[in-house]
C-alpha cells in the first residue's frame, strides 16, 4: 500500500512539474522579418521667375519666410514663392520652392541675363512678365518672344515640365491717372489685356499648362464687394485694399490671393481648405474672416475657364 501510494505520488509530481517546466522555456521567437524601409518621396521642384510681383515688393510679404525657399540671386525673397511653400505644407505637400527675380525686369531681361541661372530640370515653372507687358506699356511681341524661348530650354531639360503664365492685375496708378494706355477706362481693362495677351502666349506652346488669373481674382473680389475698386477715392469701410502705398503693388492682401491663385492652379487644391486658421494669414495680421474670403474668391475665379 506504502508502495502504490509512493507511486502514485511520483506521477503526480511529475504531471505538474512538467507544465511548469514547460512555462519556465518559452518556445524560440519567430524569426524577424524585416521591415520595409520608409518610402521617401522626392519634392516637387517648382521655379518662380518674375519682378517685384513675384517678389511680395512694398509689403510684409517680400521677406516672408525666406528661409523656407532657395532665392537663387541671393537676395533673402520670400515673396509670393514663401507663401506657396507654406500653403503646400499645410495641405501635407512636398514642394521644393526656388526663385529667380529682379524688380522692374522684364522676361527678356531673364533670358538675357539670368537664363544661366535657372537652366536645369524643373517640375514646375511659374513665369510673370512685366506688368504692362513692356517698357512701352501694351507690346507683347517681348512676352511672346522670350516666354516660348524659356519654355524651349525647360522642356529640353524635363519633357514633362509643366509651365504656367501669370496674367497680373490692373494699376490703379495706371487707370485713375493720366499718361497711360489704360488711364480713365474702367478697372477691369487693364487686367483684361493682361490675361489676353497671356492666352496668346499660351497658345504658342503645349509646354504651357495653363494661365494663373491673378488679375481676374482682384477684379472678383472687386465685384463682390471684398476689395475697394479706387483707392484714390479712400477705401469703403469693411473692405480691404489690394494695392499698397503705391497704388502699383500689392498689399498683404493682394499678395495673399495672388499666392492662392497659385497655390489651387498648380496642385489643384482647393485654396478654402486652408481655412480661417491658415498660419500665413496670421502671421500677416489678415483677418481670419477676410483670409476666408479670399480664399473663396480663389476658389471661384479657378472655377472658370
Amino acid at each position: 500500500m506504502k508502495r502504490l501510494t509512493a507511486l502514485f505520488g511520483l506521477a503526480l509530481a511529475t504531471a505538474v512539474a512538467a507544465p511548469a517546466a514547460a512555462q519556465g522555456t518559452p518556445p524560440p521567437a519567430p524569426a524577424a522579418v524585416p521591415r520595409a524601409a520608409a518610402r521617401v518621396t522626392a519634392p516637387r521642384t517648382i521655379l518662380f521667375i518674375g519682378n517685384s510681383f513675384t517678389q511680395g515688393a512694398h509689403s510684409a510679404v517680400k521677406r516672408y519666410r525666406s528661409n523656407t525657399i532657395s532665392d537663387l540671386n541671393g537676395d533673402g525673397y520670400g515673396g509670393v514663392p514663401a507663401l506657396f511653400k507654406l500653403f503646400t505644407q499645410e495641405a501635407g505637400l512636398n514642394y521644393a520652392v526656388a526663385l529667380e527675380t529682379d524688380g522692374g525686369k522684364t522676361l527678356g531681361f531673364h533670358w538675357n541675363q539670368r537664363r544661366q541661372v535657372v537652366d536645369r530640370q524643373w517640375d514646375v515653372v511659374v513665369l510673370q512678365e512685366l506688368s504692362t507687358l513692356d517698357h512701352n506699356q501694351g507690346d507683347p511681341t517681348d512676352y511672346r518672344t522670350y516666354a516660348r524661348q524659356f519654355a524651349d530650354m525647360f522642356v529640353h531639360n524635363n519633357p514633362r515640365v509643366d509651365i504656367y503664365l501669370m496674367a497680373t492685375w490692373s494699376r490703379a496708378d495706371l487707370t485713375y491717372q493720366p499718361g497711360s494706355p489704360w488711364s480713365g477706362k474702367p478697372i477691369t481693362a487693364m487686367a483684361e489685356d493682361l490675361r489676353k495677351a497671356t492666352d496668346g502666349v499660351r497658345a504658342l506652346s503645349p509646354a504651357f499648362r495653363g494661365v494663373l488669373p491673378v488679375g481676374e481674382a482682384w477684379l472678383r473680389a472687386m465685384a463682390t464687394g471684398v476689395a475697394d475698386p479706387n483707392p484714390y477715392d479712400g477705401v469703403a469701410f469693411g473692405q480691404v485694399d489690394l494695392w499698397t502705398y503705391d497704388h502699383y503693388h500689392a498689399s498683404i492682401f493682394g499678395y495673399y490671393l495672388e499666392a492662392l491663385v497659385t497655390f489651387g492652379r498648380i496642385t489643384g487644391v482647393d485654396p478654402t481648405t486652408l481655412g480661417p486658421r491658415e498660419r500665413a494669414a496670421d502671421d500677416l495680421g489678415i483677418d481670419p474672416k477676410v483670409a476666408v474670403a479670399l480664399q473663396q474668391i480663389a476658389k471661384a475665379q479657378l472655377a472658370q475657364p
